[in-house]
């Protein structure tokens, strides 16, 4: 079996404003992409539905609008919300890196997931970028963009709110173009992946933003899908023993972790994809039932779809495409899928955050495991913006707190605490003698918690609570990148341009 070769950090995010995590350094993360790039378009011996590698990679990337082959693709991805500035420097490292080496950088938003992170919060406020303050929907494609009447709403209530304080937002400007936006796309991920990219455009960042739901269609991804579809049973005993090994290497106990396993049975399988319905909306995990000849896709009208191991990939893609339009429903990739196709198919090098690069490792042992293939390197980074009135404020060391009562506490007691517990290890356990000592220990304790003093620290420590949960606020990693003021955007993107000088 191909080992899985890349090391990995045990990556922490930040805790000081303005610094940045970026693995591995630049200069090998360019080198990681043009080895990934070599690797991948001679991989011909590996398959996919009976297709070269190179030859659906390849497809792909012209699907994309990437026709040069020699310009590397730098991607990044993320569900469409309202990403805070952790997740929001991938675009900045795409940037810099598509910059440093004339290639291109393609941050694909997710619009296939559940929808989240839909509230515009600040510190002492919030308030739901949608018209319904909690919306549902199966996956966020189905949610309908906020209508302008809301958006003004929006924008007096946030204008409020930022009217105090001594910097400007970008959040103004994010909803002046979501609510043009708004207009023209009726889906509420396309019209808030626009606003957010027109918002990077002006601070100067040239990456491209496009939609995952429309490669959902596309003939190079449809070979993936029956790829492994028609070889369900095979590909989940190699994803849940990846699965497995993963949790064994960093002593996991818990099934579910980092996510479940495909569940294969006698009758057939799941697979690692959405069944979406287009007409209703709802969705179920996708799995293929075993029949003769090999493994069926039941659809909710009663359609089926049989899958091939030995067809010709773009015939089956093309077939698999006519069946799923015709009976209007979609196989959208889940967590690993989606970075099993970037990965594989589009990117030259593939930047996550901290939590989808410990995902990725499992799938790193699932492409060398079920397709015989040294897994391309990916790279992680983030960074830590607080909200800017955060900036230079102490915060509170609850536990130092914590510890300087229990130092009071005990010191109080006096050199006759030490004596009182030498004297109860000395005595015989279950003793009348032990037992004596024992409670004349705890009077001695329950004496000095009234002294002045000690109800000083308790009123401090009290204190100190109150303000860490206001601090939760002020210093909350997760707010939306556009409450920052453009200089300090600019100054993190200088920061990663300067990072692959």
């Amino acid at each position: 079996m191909i080992s899985t070769a890349p090391r990995y950090d045990r990556w922490k995010a930040p805790t000081e404003d303005g610094q940045t995590l970026i693995w591995p350094a630049a200069p090998q993360l360019l080198a990681d992409a043009q080895e990934n790039h070599r690797r991948l378009s001679s991989a011909r011996s590996t398959l996919l539905q009976n297709v070269p590698l190179p030859e659906v990679r390849a497809r792909m990337r012209q699907w994309l609008g990437h026709e040069d082959e020699q310009s590397p693709l730098f991607a990044t991805g993320h569900q469409a919300e309202l990403h805070h500035p952790g997740v929001w420097v991938k675009n900045a490292l795409i940037d810099a890196a598509a910059n440093k080496t004339g290639g291109r950088a393609v941050h694909f938003a997710v619009d296939t997931d559940e929808p989240k992170h839909l509230q515009l919060r600040w510190p002492d406020g919030s308030i739901p970028l949608t018209d319904e303050s909690h919306p549902k929907a199966a996956w966020s494609g189905l949610l309908p963009a906020p209508s302008p009447a809301h958006l003004d709403h929006v924008s007096q209530v946030f204008q409020t709110a930022a009217g105090q304080w001594p910097f400007r937002p970008l959040v103004p400007d994010f909803l002046r173009s979501l609510r043009r936006l708004s207009l023209e796309s009726p889906a509420l991920p396309s019209a808030l992946t626009n606003a957010i990219h027109e918002l990077d455009w002006g601070l100067g960042l040239r990456h491209h933003a496009m939609l995952v739901s429309p490669i959902c269609l596309s003939e190079p991804y449809l070979v993936f899908v029956h790829h492994i579809l028609a070889r369900a049973d095979q590909f989940s005993a190699d994803y849940n023993a990846a699965l497995d090994e993963f949790r064994t290497e960093n002593k996991i106990r818990t099934p579910g972790r980092p996510m479940p396993n495909l569940r294969c049975v006698a009758e057939g399988c799941e697979v690692p994809f959405w069944l979406d319905d287009l007409t209703t909306g709802s969705r179920s995990r996708a799995a293929v039932a075993r029949g003769q000849g090999g493994f069926v896709l039941r659809v909710p009208d009663g359609g089926e779809f049989r899958f091939d191991p030995s067809a010709d990939g773009w015939e089956a893609a093309g077939a698999l495409m006519l069946f799923l339009r015709r009976h209007g429903v979609r196989l959208s990739p889940r967590a690993l899928s989606l970075t099993a196709v970037l990965r594989l198919l589009a990117a030259d090098q593939f930047v996550h955050g901290i939590g989808g690069g410990l995902y990725d490792q499992v799938l790193d042992k699932l492409i060398a495991r079920h397709f015989g293939l040294e897994p391309p390197r990916f790279s992680v980074t983030t960074a830590t913006l607080y909200f800017p009135l955060a900036v230079g404020q102490p915060r509170v060391c609850l536990p130092c707190i914590a510890q300087e009562g229990h130092r009071l506490k005990h010191a109080m007691a006096g050199g006759e605490k030490a004596k009182l517990v030498e004297a109860i290890a000395s005595a015989p356990r279950n003793s009348r003698e032990r037992s004596t000592l024992f409670y004349a220990l705890h009077d001695k304790l329950a004496a000095a918690q009234s002294r002045p003093e000690l109800k000083k620290w308790e009123q401090h420590f009290a204190r100190a609570q109150s303000r860490v949960q206001e601090e939760k606020a002020l210093f909350d990693r997760e707010l939306f990148y556009a409450l920052q003021p453009a200089d300090r955007l600019k100054s993190m993107i200088d920061r990663y341009r300067e990072a692959f000088i």
